[in-house]
């Protein structure tokens, strides 16, 4: 077994991918419009889905804003320079909501990020030996 993907319900799929694209540097792998369903199901990922976990961004069409609820943590996406990555993400327009840093109770360098409609993305400094956290 291995992990496919994750889901996430977006507001608006349009504001989703630039994000998601533009700013996290994610590509679109395959999008499809489900008419009788009225969602919109878009993936997108940092390589192909037959080797890599993948995003599903799911919008439904009479749908623009969700409740994250309480249950949701984050992403995480593991980066070679965090400093560099936030400065960039900035630098395209996204939002950095936690600067790099030691984690809180150990000393994993982290960042977090949100997407546009608010779910965090964690960023994970990888070249360090306790980067698995």
């Amino acid at each position: 077994m291995r992990m496919l993907h994750t889901m996430l319900r977006v507001g608006d799929l349009e504001r989703s991918l630039i994000f998601y694209t533009e700013v996290l540097g994610m590509s679109l792998l395959r999008r499809k419009d489900y008419p009788s369903g009225r969602f919109t199901l878009a993936f997108v990922g940092y390589g192909d889905e037959s080797e890599n976990t993948v995003l599903e961004l799911t919008h439904n069409w009479d749908k623009d804003n969700y409740e994250l609820g309480e249950g949701y943590g984050h992403i995480a996406l593991g980066v070679d320079d965090i400093w560099s990555a936030c400065t960039a993400i900035a630098e395209r327009g996204g939002i950095v909501v936690r600067d790099p840093g030691p984690m809180k109770h150990g000393n994993t360098v982290i960042a977090f990020v949100e997407d546009p409609d608010g779910y965090k993305i964690e960023l994970i400094q990888m070249n360090s030996r306790q980067a698995v956290i």
